[in-house]
């Protein structure tokens, strides 16, 4: 199993060296490699079993390293980063040729994001690379937000996880574009659409699902429990699947079963953010065949938590 530790000099050795680290952010954990070295990212890829038609996301530190990267960065991008980096935001921006193809699976734009989180945020400074880092798990399985599933899942496969405790959000960053002054989110995750557009305006959201993705977390399947989940009026499910060994998450209400979790019994949408994934890794590993959930309401975060759960139930 890999070693779990809060050592940044180790994770920055062994990332110049070529090698992956798992890290820390407010979002989910990701694999980093040197975004810059192709060899880097083909491991990415090959540690996660993750095909190369799927773009991954770049991290820096601030808007003025990713500049290296980028083209130009339109003014409705760089007023989102004032307001939400660091952050849970990921900005499509035409790429330079420094990037590898490999990174954008040969896309001109490339996703870039600033992640919130001390450790990791100290590590980005001290590089002189940014950093390839999808999440850190098996490629199409629920995302990691501790240390310990990402040794449960890929332990074996590297030598080092950077220890920043539990993600605070608990969902991928929201992924947004940029086309002939339209802002487009391309992706649902932890900064709600409402406060994107509280600073630039009405957006357009297009949530493509297919084997072409414009960006990362657009498959039509993924974020997926290796139970089948089946969507519905959960009353209804449990009425129909009675005669079955089954769980059940719910938004809020307590079902009385052995086999359930409830994911926010404040009825707060971040509570139910922070604990999605959580909550479908140990439904997961119940004695049960079938996961029987509900949609939460579609508002704020809870719009990007239904992607997650229409996606993982299309396995």
């Amino acid at each position: 199993m890999a070693e779990i530790g809060k050592d940044i000099l180790k994770a920055k050795t062994l990332l110049e060296q070529g090698e992956l680290v798992a890290i820390p952010t407010e979002t989910v954990y990701g694999l980093a490699g040197n975004a810059l070295n192709k060899l880097s990212v083909a491991k990415i890829f090959q540690v996660k079993d993750r095909p190369q038609f799927d773009p991954l996301i770049v991290h820096v530190p601030n808007l003025e390293f990713a500049k290296s990267y980028v083209y130009e960065i339109p003014s409705k991008a760089e007023l989102l980063t004032k307001h939400f980096w660091p952050g849970p935001l990921t900005l499509l921006l035409n790429r330079k040729s420094t990037i590898p193809d490999l990174v954008t699976s040969g896309l001109d734009t490339v996703g870039i994001r600033s992640p919130d989180h001390t450790l990791t945020r100290e590590l980005l400074t001290s590089l002189t690379f940014p950093l390839a880092a999808p999440s850190a798990n098996p490629f199409g399985y629920i995302s990691p937000t501790r240390p310990e599933h990402v040794n449960e899942q890929l332990g074996d496969k590297i030598s080092y996880i950077l220890d920043g405790g539990v993600c605070k959000v608990g969902i991928e960053s929201t992924i947004v574009g940029f086309e002939n002054g339209r802002v487009i989110v391309y992706r649902m995750g932890g900064l709600s659409v409402e406060s994107i557009e509280k600073v630039v305006g009405k957006v357009s959201v297009e949530l493509n699902s297919s084997s072409n993705p414009k960006a990362p977390g657009q498959l039509r399947a993924h974020y997926a429990p290796n139970k089948k989940i089946i969507l519905g009026q959960l009353q209804d499910l449990i009425k129909k699947y009675d005669s079955k060994p089954f769980g059940i998450l719910s938004f809020q209400t307590d079902y009385q079963s052995k086999h359930q979790f409830i994911l926010a019994p404040s009825g707060k949408i971040e509570e139910a953010a922070h604990n999605l994934f959580e909550g479908l890794r140990i439904l997961d590993k119940m004695p049960v065949q079938t996961i029987l959930a509900e949609l939460v309401p579609d508002i704020g975060l809870g719009r990007a938590i239904n992607d997650r759960l229409k996606r993982a139930a299309a396995n």
